[in-house]
This record gives C-alpha cells, sequence and structure tokens, in this order.
C-alpha cells in the first residue's frame, strides 16, 4: 500500500510531509479532490483520525495523524536519513527546533492571524500578546541564524522542513516586509529554503504578504433566506459574510477623527520644533534644545523615558539595531503627533536600548498602544519636569550626548 496523505493541496501542514518524501526518495500520494469541511467528516476520514483534524497519512500499519508526527514517520522511511542528522546531538537539536517551530512560531502566528481572520473572537491585548511572544521566538531564532546556515548542520533537516512550513503561513498571510525587516537572518534562511528545488516543487512560488489582515467580524449578518440552506452558509456564504462584516467595521474609521485632533490648541507646534532639530547643526545645545524647552508645553505634550524590558538579549550588534530601527518603522502611525529619541547604550554586548518620546497630549496616546506592539516590550516612566535631573537627562538624550551616562553611544535614532 502507497502512503496516501489526506489534506487539501495548499495545507501547510500537509508540506510538511510532502516536501520530506521529496528529499528522502519515498513516494507519498495526495488524496485528489480533498474539500476541508467535507471530506474530513466522512465516516471514512473520522474512523483514521476520530476528531476531524486535517492532514491524515494512511500507511500499511494504520493511519496517523499530527503534521509533525507525519513528516517524522515519513523521513524514518528511509533508513540513516540525514533528515534527522549523523549524531545522537544533532537528532536531539532537531526535536528541539521541531518544538520550537511548533509551539514558539507556529502557535504565535496562529494567535495573531486567526482572529483577524474570524476563526476565533478578535482581542486587541490577546493580539498584543501574541505579537509579543512571536517577536521574541524570531529574535531568538534571528540570533541562531546569524552564525548557522541551517537549523542543525550543514545541509537541510526535518527540523528546516517544519521551520519553513510554518514561516510559510507568516509570510504568505500576515508577516509583512516591514515586519520581517527587523529579522534579516530568518528572511535570508526562509527565502533560501523556499527557493531551494525540493521546496519549491511543492509550494510553488512563493509570495510574501503586502498588508496585514483587517479584523473580520465573528458576527454573522442575519439573512432571513439563508436558514434554509445550512450547507451552503458553511460553505459558501461564510467567507462574503465575513468579509461583508469587515468593510462595514472599517467603513465608519476614515470619518472618525484621531482624539488627539480634538485637544484643545497647543502652543508647542510639533513642526516647529521638529524644523529647529533638523536644522540646528551649531551650537546645538543653546539653540536646539533651549528652543525646546522654551516651546514645550505641558499642559498640550507629554514626555516619556522608556526602557527596553530584555536588554540582556542584546548580545548582537547590528540585531539591536534593526530591532530599534522596526520599532521606529512601527510608531510611522504616530508621526502627526511625536517626536522620539532612541539611544543603543554600550561599547560591548549587552547594549542597552533607551528612549525618550515626546506625545501630544498629557499621556501616552491610546491608539499607539493598540497598534504598535513594541510598546508593551519597554518600560514607560512619565519624566516630571519639575525634576531638574530628569529634564537635564531629556537634554542629554535629545542632543545624542556622549558619554551618556558614563557609557558610550554605539548609535542614537530619531524620529520625526
Amino acid at each position: 500500500m502507497a502512503l496516501v496523505l489526506h489534506a487539501g493541496c495548499t495545507n501547510k501542514n500537509a508540506f510538511k510531509a510532502l516536501i520530506a518524501a521529496e528529499y528522502s526518495g519515498v513516494e507519498v500520494e495526495l488524496v485528489k479532490d480533498f474539500e476541508m469541511g467535507v471530506s474530513n467528516k466522512t465516516p471514512e476520514f473520522l474512523k483514521m483520525n476520530p476528531i476531524g483534524k486535517v492532514p491524515v497519512l494512511e500507511t500499511p500499519d494504520g493511519p496517523v495523524f499530527e503534521s509533525n508526527a507525519i513528516a517524522r514517520y515519513v523521513t524514518r522511511v528511509k533508513a540513516d536519513n540525514p533528515l534527522y542528522g549523523s549524531s545522537l546531538i544533532e537528532y536531539a537539536h532537531i526535536e528541539q527546533w521541531i518544538d520550537f517551530a511548533s509551539m514558539e512560531i507556529d502557535a504565535n502566528i496562529s494567535r495573531w492571524l486567526y482572529p483577524r481572520c474570524g476563526f476565533m473572537v478578535y482581542l486587541p491585548p490577546a493580539e498584543e500578546a501574541a505579537i509579543a511572544a512571536l517577536k521574541r521566538a524570531l529574535d531568538a531564532l534571528n540570533t541562531h541564524l546569524a552564525s548557522n546556515t541551517y537549523l542543525v548542520g550543514h545541509s537541510v533537516t526535518l527540523a528546516d522542513i517544519i521551520m519553513t512550513c510554518n514561516l510559510y503561513t507568516g509570510f504568505g498571510r500576515i508577516l509583512t516586509k516591514s515586519f520581517t525587516s527587523e529579522f534579516p537572518h530568518i528572511e535570508r534562511y526562509f527565502w533560501t529554503l523556499v527557493n531551494q528545488p525540493n521546496f519549491q516543487k511543492i509550494l510553488g512560488e512563493v509570495k510574501q504578504v503586502e498588508s496585514i489582515p483587517p479584523v473580520q467580524s465573528t458576527k454573522k449578518p442575519s439573512q432571513p433566506k439563508e436558514p434554509a440552506k445550512p450547507k451552503e452558509v458553511k460553505k459558501e456564504a461564510a467567507p462574503p459574510k465575513a468579509e461583508e462584516a469587515a468593510e462595514e467595521e472599517e467603513a465608519p474609521k476614515p470619518k472618525a477623527k484621531n482624539p488627539l485632533d480634538l485637544l484643545p490648541p497647543s502652543k508647542m507646534i510639533l513642526d516647529e520644533w521638529k524644523r529647529l532639530y533638523s536644522n540646528t547643526k551649531t551650537n546645538f545645545r543653546e539653540v536646539a534644545i533651549k528652543g525646546f524647552w522654551d516651546m514645550f508645553d505641558p499642559e498640550g505634550y507629554s514626555l516619556w523615558f522608556c526602557d527596553y524590558k530584555y536588554n540582556d538579549e542584546n548580545t548582537v550588534s547590528f540585531v539591536t539595531l534593526n530591532k530599534v530601527g522596526g520599532f521606529l518603522q512601527r510608531m510611522d502611525l504616530a508621526r502627526k503627533y511625536a517626536f522620539g529619541k532612541m539611544l543603543i547604550i554600550g561599547s560591548e554586548p549587552p547594549f542597552k536600548v533607551q528612549g525618550l518620546w515626546l506625545f501630544r497630549g498629557t499621556e501616552i496616546p491610546q491608539f499607539i498602544i493598540d497598534e504598535c506592539y513594541d510598546m508593551e516590550l519597554y518600560e514607560w516612566k512619565k519624566v516630571d519636569i519639575n525634576d531638574e535631573a530628569q529634564k537635564e537627562r531629556v537634554s542629554q538624550m535629545i542632543e545624542d550626548c556622549e558619554p551618556f551616562e558614563g557609557e558610550a553611544l554605539l548609535d542614537a535614532k530619531c524620529f520625526k
């Protein structure tokens, strides 16, 4: 009996086994005309997997479900398969990265993506937590790949196949270029792997998503005629309704004004400060810093110190710089209402990341907290402008004073 894989032709969990089969010279036949929500509900399928999840592999010795287990089975069909390494420690490291790919990468991509697609209830705090957890995982993976072409050893292993298939969903559905640019070694790794012949044969042409999908409502609009056709509602009507719900949610947004635009006028004109900062080339302390304090309006603006919570992880200079650069990119939504300075501090790792931000209003704007997930990666402290020591610290951060608090600056970045 040949190995038969029950799954749709676009299922990334099925791709794991199919790519492993290509590398192993094992024949795996993908079931034709598999229809999710129909084929996996038949009595025959439920005998193989009682909870109806996909994929399932039929083998001469019985069915196997769970995609990683299926990929392992296909790999082990070939004796001494190099996809499983050449030593006990390589085998352990392969298993380690398989677990990491599932628990840290795939799980958090799913927690971010599925609520936006309407498969789970969308809760902004849950999304923020998922993104923060995913970023931490990607930081760790990026650091490992800074000195390794593959996850284990010097050639493709099963760990690479499973990791790449899990990243495939992220790159294709929710991880935009502006997000992944913070992780250059992951980008290099992913595009290298998906363009290998055995990957390309299964995945075809891979393209990165251009924008994050909008949140779709999980509520179904009432349509009187549809209850008489329950099968059509599930198979055909649901996706359009989700799209319609999304459109209904998105439509009012352009009409709503940002709450910051409704604040009383301030004597501080942010653009004037930004011009002064940019155009001051000499006597910076006497011109720009003095000008800043002359302009500053504590009733219309607030100043905040931020300190990265995980500075002990900043062990690679360019990774740390990319991390800060990615944060500033994602803060673009606040450009009309904010000015910021981010300092990367230290002459050797671990590097400290600290910042100063000027925001419209007397608190950090809620829309920034909601939209920019990096915010929760920092400790935030409001500047007390009546404290001369804090005011001096603000001045030093604006002018990139070095040494800063006794330490060298690796770099300073400005958001304006």
